[in-house]
């Protein structure tokens, strides 16, 4: 009995994945927060279905478009704002009240 059961479990990994697993996945797929083994099946996923390769497409050009216009924080600015984040954390009370 556990032979089958092994068997039925390696079938069940390599099976090809329907577009609504694919569709949870996706943004970390797209993030490269996936495993080997769920990446490549999404990646056959997307070459096969036409509607899921538009719809990873268009996340592509929308995380593209936003990275396009993150605007340059000024170094200052963040050490001005890891200092406030290290005095609350120590318990210190802010200056600007």
């Amino acid at each position: 009995m556990k032979q089958w059961w092994k068997r039925s479990r390696r079938r069940s990994q390599d099976r090809p994945m329907d577009c609504h697993e694919v569709g949870a996945l996706l943004q970390h797929y797209l993030d490269d927060e996936l495993d080997e083994r769920r990446a490549a099946g999404i990646a056959a996923h997307l070459e096969d279905c036409r509607r899921c390769g538009l719809e990873a497409e268009a996340y592509e050009q929308i995380k593209a478009s936003l990275a396009g216009r993150r605007p340059d924080v000024p170094l200052d600015a963040l050490q001005r704002l890891r200092e406030f984040g290290r005095g609350l954390a120590q318990g210190e009370e802010s200056s600007n009240t």
